[in-house]
């Protein structure tokens, strides 16, 4: 008798673990194709919901102003972000543009020329010598220095399509994430108790707490990175202007990519330096070397200031985890590593004080 029973358990155990494994694969299968099928759109989801949160503070002050009026105010912010966002595209195509026409009427009427390098230029350390024979080749004899330097024109050809082609696309998932975050922000209140509930599913009576946690990281990031970098960019933009620097407003937008991408301001700054310095090695070009060292050392002063603002997580933790998440994850993991090195971070602790 007890060996029959113990062989129906079995049975019965046998039964109910295939019912389950076979629920559990169904489930899986199924979170697999929603994965698949909803991927072209994930990363605008994530990016309009980013700036949705780092937005939603001013979302609120600017409809309290209005009276309440969430769907005016988030159709005023949507159209100012896509204003910020065209605006340089616009106006960085009509240059591309200009110039080329410009450039394909001197070659039309082969009246192109470059002019001879100024002496100091052969005096610049290290890459002064090679500069300066390449560009007094060049100004003698065109031809002979673009063969000289076809197969890295070639490389380089190549280059700018794919990082063009990239940057369109980037560019139109922007926009994207633009609109969808202004539609976040007028369903923000359903938004932040749906975050409230999957926090507290996750985490229980602290899911409230990571969930402020997450929303207040990715501001302090946007603060930190994004404000700092726009700032940055603005101060380097009237010194290339003021400077009479040529291509002062494509050099400012690739500062700002650069600011943002939290790469050293300095490999853009430089060669700026050193060309205003060429030119003229008066007031103007030590002014200019000043204004930019202040500009790309500014940064170590705000951040600290901005990442740790309305937030008891340390900075460092913040930092550490917005340059971690970049560097494995795009622009994108500025806010996805913060986030996640943060949590882990309050994790880390909440088990500390457990075992105590």
């Amino acid at each position: 008798m007890t060996n029959m029973q113990n062989t129906s358990m079995t049975d019965d155990f046998s039964r109910k673990a295939l019912d389950a494994t076979i629920k559990i694969g169904i489930v899986l299968l199924l979170l697999n194709w929603c994965f698949h099928i909803a991927s072209p759109f994930i990363h605008p989801l994530v990016w309009g919901l980013i700036i949705a949160i780092a937005l939603h503070p001013t979302f609120i002050k600017i409809s309290a102003k209005l009276g309440g009026r969430k769907k005016m105010t988030a159709i005023l912010i949507t159209g100012m972000l896509l204003l910020i966002i065209l605006g340089p595209c616009v106006f960085l195509a009509k240059m591309l543009g200009e110039n080329a026409q410009t450039l394909a009427a001197h070659l039309h009427e082969h009246n192109f020329s470059i002019p001879s390098p100024p002496d100091t230029v052969a005096n610049w350390p290290l890459i002064g010598k090679p500069i300066f024979q390449f560009w007094q080749m060049a100004s003698t004899n065109i031809t002979g220095a673009v063969k000289a330097v076809a197969p890295e024109l070639k490389t380089v050809t190549t280059l700018l399509i794919s990082s063009g082609a990239s940057a369109m696309l980037a560019i139109l998932q922007l926009l994207v994430s633009v609109i969808l975050c202004g539609i976040f922000l007028i369903h923000g209140d359903a938004g932040h108790k749906l975050a409230l509930s999957i926090g507290k599913r996750m985490a229980g009576d602290k899911g409230g707490e990571f969930t402020h946690l997450c929303s207040a990281t990715i501001r302090n990031v946007a603060r930190g990175v994004v404000g700092v970098a726009a700032i940055q960019t603005l101060l380097a933009g009237v010194g290339f202007f003021a400077a009479g620097v040529p291509g002062a407003g494509i050099l400012t937008v690739a500062f700002l990519f650069i600011a943002i991408a939290q790469l050293p301001t300095i490999i853009l700054m430089l060669p700026v330096i050193v060309y205003v310095f060429s030119i003229d090695e008066g007031f103007v070009a030590v002014v200019f070397m000043a204004w930019s060292l202040m500009v790309g050392m500014l940064d170590s002063v705000l951040k600290p200031i901005l990442m740790g603002r309305g937030s008891d997580m340390p900075m460092a933790v913040i930092f550490v985890g917005a340059i971690g998440g970049m560097m494995y994850a795009g622009i994108i993991g500025l806010f996805i590593g913060a986030v996640v090195l943060a949590l882990g971070y309050k994790l880390f602790l909440a088990w500390l004080s457990n075992t105590n």
